[in-house]
């Protein structure tokens, strides 16, 4: 199987997928190629790092060079469980100091 440029295996179902960052600056995993059925506007800035964006009521048309984009989460076969059971809390947080005095 031939994978898009730039795209990496996806670590549970092994799809090639593309990893892109948002506007507030944390990384998307993102399918690599454009879906029509997608709800992210990606592009590449002018330093060849992958962009996207949500298409939002405010914005939902694509902009310049943006491509329509679906993000992998969504389709992806076997997704990473997540934790059902809250973790468990070790040691004792102590109270902050309030300036008691005795």
């Amino acid at each position: 199987m031939t994978s898009p440029t730039g795209s990496t295996p996806c670590p549970s179902c092994e799809q090639p997928i593309r990893w892109a960052v948002t506007a507030a600056g944390h990384r998307q995993a993102l399918n690599p190629t454009a879906d029509p059925a997608g709800n992210l506007g990606a592009y590449t800035d002018g330093t060849g790092r992958l962009r996207v964006r949500a298409l939002t009521a405010e914005r939902p048309s694509l902009e310049g060079a943006e491509w329509r984009a679906m993000p992998h989460a969504a389709t992806c076969t076997r997704p990473r469980p997540r934790r059902s059971v809250p973790r468990q809390r070790t040691g004792v947080r102590p109270a902050p100091w309030q300036g008691w005095t005795r």
